[in-house]
């Protein structure tokens, strides 16, 4: 009976591995930082709470897909910096369309320290190369 077992098992592994293409359909992508035009926060963050961050982001053309922000974390001594960079996927075709679609999207965020909040949206980068930023400043209030 182990036997049979065995070699049912054997044949069912080997069909599903044969089953299972590798084959590259040509279609590759790249991920890359976008534009980000414009943020929505609250004018004060309470302690403890979490919100919802809206952000637009521009999609230059239709081979471009919002994937997911990428939020990097700083501070100096009177305040947290919060870096956000959207991240996109370009997909690698031949013809790409221009739309110059703004998207909106969301990410949480939880307020956890008491200090002033300081959302850096990346916006892309000037003629030197340089990043630029859209700076929102958010102060924090206790609890009532």
């Amino acid at each position: 009976m182990k036997r049979i077992y065995l070699k049912l098992l054997t044949i069912a592994f080997t069909l599903a591995i044969a089953s299972c293409s590798l084959d590259d359909d040509g279609t590759n992508f790249q991920y890359a930082p976008l534009e980000i035009t414009g943020a929505s926060l609250p004018d004060t963050f309470e302690l403890g709470r979490v919100y919802s961050i809206d952000v637009k982001i521009l999609r230059p053309d239709d081979c471009t897909m919002v994937d997911r922000f990428d939020v990097s974390r700083s501070f100096t001594d009177s305040t947290q910096i919060r870096t956000v960079s959207a991240v996109g996927i370009i997909l690698d075709k031949e013809k790409c369309n221009t739309v110059d679609d703004e998207v909106q999207d969301s990410f949480q965020f939880e307020v956890l320290y008491d200090k002033p909040y300081v959302f850096k949206f990346y916006k892309g980068s000037d003629d030197q190369g340089e990043p630029e930023f859209l700076e929102i400043e958010v102060p924090v209030s206790q609890k009532p």
